[in-house]
């Protein structure tokens, strides 16, 4: 089973260290960088299902970090770390865009509890059967499928191709592979079905559309790269 991703960014070595030896002990895959600028990166390779997020940064420090993870289109839960616990901190640091704030010096136990405070924002992410891609979450198992932590309704077939996208590895569908893992390895209708079924994905999903199409060759959801 695919280990929960948690991304780290803090600059204090031996902090750093100690929480993601902590998250990897409790069963999650933990990454950690020491900059912001690393952070903001490492979010497109990681694809995290939650950030750490230290306040005080050398560079671009915690605030501006949240706000650019923002505006990249980051959608999942960030909690926020700092040695400043004023009210006028925290609200700076939840109207950056943090979910959560969590001052320093605190105990481990309060930190897991806080991270499953905030998976559980988006329901079904317990990492049993989760896919997610960017901003979407898509539970297999209930069928509860999530985008920026907005509950989605969509049909047995809609959900289906969008997990035939999510699935790793990642990259090109063809056409032929689309309509095999939805409609089976047997179907002889009418391949506009897909067409058809990918308009109604695309509505239901939103702006700005995550589903690229390769024109004779099939589709694929979008990278960060394509912007």
């Amino acid at each position: 089973m695919e280990l929960e991703r948690i991304l780290i960014v803090e600059d204090d070595a031996a902090f750093a260290d100690y929480l993601r030896r902590g998250l990897t002990y409790e069963g999650y895959e933990a990454h950690s960088v020491a900059s912001a600028e690393a952070g903001l990166t490492a979010v497109r390779a990681v694809e995290p299902r939650a950030i750490i997020l230290d306040i005080m940064l050398a560079g671009m420090d915690g605030l501006a970090a949240c706000r650019a993870l923002r505006q990249s289109g980051y959608a999942g839960p960030v909690l926020m770390l700092t040695a400043r616990d004023g009210i006028g901190d925290r609200v700076a640091g939840l109207d950056s865009g943090a979910d959560d704030y969590l001052p320093k010096p605190f105990e481990f136990d309060e930190l897991l509890a806080r991270l499953r405070a905030l998976r559980r924002r988006c329901p079904g992410a317990d990492g049993n059967g989760v896919l997610t891609a960017g901003d979407i979450t898509l539970d297999e198992k209930r069928f509860i499928i999530c985008r920026a932590e907005r509950v989605l309704s969509l049909t047995r077939v809609e959900i289906a191709l969008l997990a035939a996208l999510m699935r790793p590895p990642r990259g090109v569908r063809t056409r032929d592979e689309l309509l095999a893992a939805v409609w089976g390895h047997d179907h002889t209708g009418d391949d506009k079905v897909l067409d058809v079924t990918i308009s109604r994905l695309r509505a239901r999903l939103g702006q700005p559309d995550p589903i690229r199409t390769l024109h004779g060759v099939g589709y694929r959801l979008a990278n960060p790269s394509d912007d």
